[in-house]
């Protein structure tokens, strides 16, 4: 009985309430509580239709936060148009004063590199991987140096006579 139902829903379609539109041309809709002809309850949704619907192309921020919030359900009410301009402006100013924090410290360390207040970070040459037998060592040596604890294959070699 479900693909009758849903096949009259798809020709006489839901009610769906259009809610707003983002910015990227995103249509969002709401469907208020249903009931069915068994006089079962079917919840409320919140749905959105893309504007670019081909799925492999979404990236992510194509819904803005506050939209998604409300697909989402953790807010109550749709975002209103002067909330989404007003929380643009906040991100730009957020924006613009980490880039600020920024250039800010990094003079502040380029004062102290060239005051000798901070030592710069030292650059070592790391020869070999941390996984093989030798790393660490200064050379293999080919003195038998190695127990039978800790002995490592290719740590030893007889020496040529």
């Amino acid at each position: 009985m479900s693909r009758f139902a849903s096949v009259l829903r798809r020709t006489f379609g839901v009610l769906k309430e259009h809610v707003g539109t983002d910015h990227f041309g995103n249509k969002y809709y709401y469907i208020p509580e249903q009931r069915t002809w068994t006089g079962r309850v079917v919840r409320a949704k919140r749905l959105v239709e893309a504007s670019n619907p081909s799925e492999f192309e979404y990236l992510e921020g194509n819904i803005p936060s506050e939209w998604d919030a409300w697909i989402r359900g953790r807010r109550k009410d749709p975002p209103t148009v002067e909330e989404l301009l007003k929380n643009e402006c906040y991100r730009e100013q957020i924006k613009i004063k980490a880039q600020e924090a920024e250039e800010k410290d990094m003079a502040l360390q380029a004062k102290e590199y060239k005051e000798g207040l901070v030592a710069r970070p030292v650059q070592t040459k790391i020869k070999g991987h941390a996984a093989a037998t030798q790393y660490g060592q200064p050379e293999v040596s080919e003195d038998p140096v190695s127990t039978a604890n800790t002995f490592q294959p290719g740590s030893w070699a007889p020496s040529k006579k």
